[in-house]
């Protein structure tokens, strides 16, 4: 099967004048050399597209692919992670991972709060501040935490993030507001453990890998996984596999998160990031339905490393769930040459 892989590499937003936070969440070439030689293992032959606009590009000239292993993230607006599914599915191309819908829905903190709390999953009470009034009439109880409402990676948390009065909040939100130019959520603070929970499969089919607990060491930034932690995690965050089978909080977690990925109609592979109140409740914090690929700094290839499953395995298993999708008298891609006025 021919498979073109889609992605954002740093180094070349980087040599474009956009910033390390600015490509926070962008892939480094030994992601994709990681993904492509998996692939090249499991018998499939691979092209390597790019970015969005490299794959407008490719799709003009005529190109056309079996599969597209997806990972671009975007860079521009709310729902710049779902701009390559949705070009894709205009060419009628499968790709892995989730659709346009799920994936703006999950970028936007606030609406993935709003469908999993419809489906009775527990997470924190919030607000999505849009100005500096909006900041002034918030009602929760203190301490809270404030985000950007569509950025990853940590992106725009640090020690400050935690707020225990409303001057704070007005500061943090209005500081938050003018940087990433876009809302920011406010939600009650969950002092409690943290986990992220890896998940493969779709719908029914899908299935908990695994989970992980954050535990942040002495040196960290206190109070959250935020950007800077993350960004040195070898020194400020210790990642702890823990098993269901033996702790009742993570049980109740990745129930929590099965039944998130399932409401929210995530497919293949990601993770669902979870914290505990001050009962030890597990609540749902966010959905990440395009994770991270480094076989050994993103966190859903650890969770497989720290369950005895191959790196292959796992990107074995993404595009055989995203096969499922495809019908087996799908009409064959179209050759090379077609110009895009004609190529539907």
């Amino acid at each position: 099967m021919r498979i073109g892989l889609t992605f954002d590499l740093r180094g070349e937003y980087l040599a474009a004048g956009y910033t390390e936070e600015e490509t926070a969440e962008f892939d480094r070439p030994d992601t994709i050399e990681a993904i492509e030689a998996a692939l090249q293992f499991l018998g499939h032959r691979t092209d390597r597209i790019g970015n969005l606009r490299q794959l407008v590009q490719r799709l003009a000239a005529g190109d056309r692919w079996d599969l597209v292993l997806n990972i671009a993230e975007g860079l521009h607006g709310l729902a710049r992670e779902s701009q390559v599914p949705a070009v894709l599915d205009a060419y009628q191309i499968p790709y892995t991972f989730s659709d346009p819908l799920v994936t703006a829905v999950c970028l936007h903190k606030g609406l993935t709060k709003l469908v999993v709390r419809q489906a009775g999953i527990p997470t924190p009470d919030f607000a999505v501040i849009e100005s500096g009034e909006d900041a002034a009439r918030v009602s929760l109880p203190y301490p809270l935490f404030a985000k950007p409402v569509a950025e990853g990676t940590g992106k725009g948390i640090d020690f400050r993030s935690k707020i225990s009065d409303p001057a704070g909040l007005e500061r943090v939100c209005n500081e938050l507001l003018i940087r990433f130019r876009q809302p920011v959520l406010v939600e009650t603070y969950l002092p409690g453990r943290e986990m992220t929970i890896g998940l493969w499969g779709t719908g029914a089919s899908a299935e908990v890998i695994g989970t992980l607990e954050i535990c942040l060491r002495p040196s960290a930034e206190p109070h959250a996984y935020s950007y800077a932690n993350k960004e040195a995690c070898e020194e400020r965050v210790e990642y702890r596999f823990v098993d269901a089978a033996g702790d009742a909080t993570v049980r109740e977690a990745e129930c929590l998160a099965l039944a998130a990925w399932r409401a929210l109609g995530c497919r293949d592979a990601g993770r669902v990031d979870v914290r505990c109140d001050a009962a030890g409740q597990p609540q749902l914090i966010e959905v990440n339905p395009l994770a991270g690929l480094h076989p050994q700094h993103s966190d859903l290839p650890m969770l497989c490393t720290a369950r005895g499953i191959p790196y292959v395995r796992l990107i074995e298993r993404i595009v055989e769930s995203a096969l499922e999708r495809v019908s087996p008298n799908r009409r064959q891609p179209r050759t090379a040459g077609r110009r895009l006025g004609t190529a539907f």
